[in-house]
């Protein structure tokens, strides 16, 4: 069974970066890609970013283009988000997903908190 294991994130001031890790067991390959959503209070989940693990192309939401970089390693079947430049409105619960087939995983989420 694929599982997709979350940590970053945290409490960060406007301006500031922060890192999450999506690490996929058993292994990065168990999947064929992996995305990024958030979730804010009161809002809908929100597609934030996606890596297809063939050819390693990318696709970033418009509000964090320019800002985010989604990336992977695949020696520690982790993916990466990297978060630069964080604004209030990036405060959310920031979730992986990966899918292979007709089958979604998802991580479990973690917080991430913009503020002054």
């Amino acid at each position: 069974q694929v599982q997709l294991v979350q940590s970053g994130g945290g409490l960060v001031q406007p301006g500031g970066s922060l890192r999450l890790s999506c690490v996929v067991s058993p292994s990065i390959f168990s999947i064929n890609f992996i995305r990024w959503y958030r979730q804010a209070p009161g809002k809908e989940r929100e597609y934030v970013a996606i890596i297809i693990n063939s050819g390693g192309s990318t696709n970033y939401a418009e509000s964090v283009k320019g800002r985010f970089t989604i990336s992977r390693d695949n020696t520690k079947n982790t993916v990466y988000l990297q978060m630069n430049s964080l604004k209030l409105e990036d405060t959310a619960v920031y979730y992986c997903n990966g899918e292979i087939g007709r089958n979604s995983f998802w991580g479990q989420g973690t917080q991430v908190t913009v503020s002054s």
